[in-house]
């Protein structure tokens, strides 16, 4: 009896252990591939702000607590299913009226709940406090399909590509012209929406400088172009800021080659000016589509989904909609030799 007795034993926990194995080891080969697949250049898991990294506290949390449920679920299921099972000479064990498991197995996700409801109230709450009185003021607008960026205090009004400093606080109030959007830069600030006719804030305060641009993008389904609506944001140190600012506020270089300067003649005759503004440029001052005063100097061009190169410049005035469906700046059927006039025109607006 007694070795029987010892057997049953001996079985039942190498059973147990070898199920906590088990599952432990298929616990930690999902981590492992859940952390490779948020190894991205739009990762939420390495936060280069304040704002963001209280939000990535708050993932990791939820994250780490749902791995520890998922492992006590599947290994309590796999062991009861291999110790409890009916078989030849044994019924199916049963736990029906047992009150105290109840109990337990109902205060356990409430203990759960309220851990996870703590630090996502504090984040909420930290997020929605007024920004430093320092704080950079930017407009972001919506546009169907563009971001639109203004800094009222600085007198700069660009597309696409957000210039911020280092260490400073950025205040950024959201509108749209048209559909609900949504601006969101995942390492740099949480996603709030962009709608018509309601201004919405968010504030961040960048930790990371460096050369390569965070990427961002709208995160609100808003059109037929929606996964094309993208930008880039740059963080500087306040030197390079300030210098690319006073850039920024002068006025485009005016042509000095023929064929920039019959560029720009062509501009005035294509009616690119009636939908966009080139600052120095007195025909150039549409404000349909984005402000190009500067427009050489950017690294993307259609909203961030390709780089500003000759080529790709060529490519969109001779067929926006090809490169970019439901693009709303019309094709105005260009010539070739009006593209060969417009494209170091437009590249040279620096």
């Amino acid at each position: 009896m007694e070795d029987a007795l010892g057997s049953s034993g001996s079985r039942r926990a190498i059973i147990i252990i070898a199920s906590l194995v088990a599952v432990g080891i298929v616990t930690w080969g999902l981590f492992e591939a859940f952390a490779q697949a948020a190894n991205t250049p739009q990762t939420t898991f390495i936060p280069e702000s304040i704002q963001a990294a209280r939000v990535r506290d708050v993932y990791m949390l939820i994250f780490i607590l749902a791995g520890i449920v998922f492992f006590a679920i599947m290994a309590v299921t796999l062991i009861f299913s291999l110790l409890y099972r009916e078989r030849p000479g044994q019924a199916a064990r049963q736990f029906h009226g047992n009150s105290r498991l109840e109990v337990v197995w109902t205060l356990i996700p409430v203990v759960i709940v309220v851990i996870m409801a703590v630090p996502t109230f504090s984040a909420l709450s930290d997020s929605a406090q007024d920004p430093p009185a320092d704080a950079l003021q930017v407009v972001a607008i919506g546009h169907q399909w563009w971001f639109e960026f203004q800094y009222p205090e600085l007198g700069i009004t660009t597309a696409n590509e957000l210039h911020v400093p280092v260490d400073r606080a950025v205040y950024v109030s959201l509108e749209s012209t048209d559909v609900i959007h949504s601006f969101w830069v995942p390492q740099l600030s949480g996603k709030v929406d962009m709608v018509p006719g309601h201004k919405n804030y968010l504030w961040f305060t960048p930790t990371q400088a460096r050369p390569e641009a965070y990427l961002a993008q709208c995160a609100e389904f808003c059109g037929v172009s929606h996964a094309n609506m993208r930008f880039r944001v740059f963080v500087q140190p306040a030197a390079d800021f300030d210098a690319w600012a006073g850039n920024a506020k002068a006025p485009r270089i005016a042509p000095a080659t023929d064929i920039a300067q019959a560029g720009e003649q062509q501009f005035t005759a294509s009616g690119c000016v009636g939908c966009h503004t080139v600052q120095g440029n007195p025909t150039a001052v549409g404000k349909v589509g984005p402000d190009l005063t500067h427009f050489g100097g950017r690294t993307t061009m259609a909203a961030g989904i390709m780089d500003n190169t000759p080529e790709n410049v060529r490519r969109w005035l001779a067929n926006p909609q090809a490169v970019k469906p439901g693009a709303l700046m019309p094709n105005l059927n260009l010539s070739q030799d009006a593209l060969d006039k417009l494209v170091p025109y437009l590249e040279g607006l620096k």
